[in-house]
């Protein structure tokens, strides 16, 4: 716990948490079905990226020995996040969103202005909650990177099944088998690429990945 009170560790968290609930703001702005108004939205969002930036903070460097943000990134790693950000986008355009959007719609934007507002959210928050704060929790807590890595893969996991768990139309068990082991190999793969090229380096692969929704958006036009 010394690590996360230290005022560099909070500063940098506060900060950080600051712009991700900024960046969250153009998606929750387009969110009509929002269950509060969107100044409470984004209050909980902040505080709630404050606490998770500040594992990100505390204990990655110290337990990794890898800064957070690499702005020099070696050619291996970011050829190997170009090819799979790109195969993983292939893969899912050509296979799994077919059969996937039809089941969770708010997950596809309709229009450039919706996909403009979602990859910010995304990155800001979707990958803090599912990829860096928890294993730099979990490295913290088990000192182990492929216990970190494995759990924080079995967490994404869970998390998609409530996801699909939810859904009001079933989902098919070969669908749900190959959802399921794509997230369990992205999560290796983000955290892979989190302890070679930190967070930027992560969000450059997920960049390439949301970019496919692009190809029906120019599409359909």
């Amino acid at each position: 716990m010394r690590h996360l009170l230290q005022p560099r560790v909070l500063n940098q968290a506060s900060i950080a948490g600051l712009l991700s609930a900024l960046a969250c703001y153009p998606r929750l702005s387009l969110w009509l079905a929002r269950p509060g108004p969107i100044w409470y939205l984004e209050a909980t969002i902040l505080v709630c990226c404050i606490m998770l930036w500040g594992f990100v903070f505390a204990w990655h460097t110290p337990y990794t020995n890898r800064p957070v943000f690499v702005l020099n990134w070696e050619l291996a790693p970011f050829i190997a996040a170009t090819l799979t950000g790109i195969g993983s986008a292939a893969i899912y355009h050509l296979w799994v969103d077919p059969s996937l959007r039809p089941k969770l719609p708010e997950e596809y934007p309709p229009d450039l202005q919706h996909w403009l507002a979602a990859v910010p959210f995304v990155l800001a928050l979707n990958q803090l909650l599912l990829i860096f704060a928890p294993f730099d929790w979990l490295i913290r807590l088990f000192k182990n990177r492929w216990v970190a890595a494995s759990l924080t893969a079995l967490f994404g996991a869970c998390v998609m099944m409530m996801k699909i768990h939810s859904l009001t139309t079933p989902v098919a068990p070969l669908l749900l088998a190959a959802l399921l082991a794509a997230r369990i190999v992205a999560v290796f793969l983000a955290v892979l690429f989190y302890l070679r090229g930190g967070v930027l380096l992560v969000w450059w692969w997920t960049l390439l990945f949301e970019s496919r929704h692009l190809l029906d958006i120019f599409g359909s036009h």
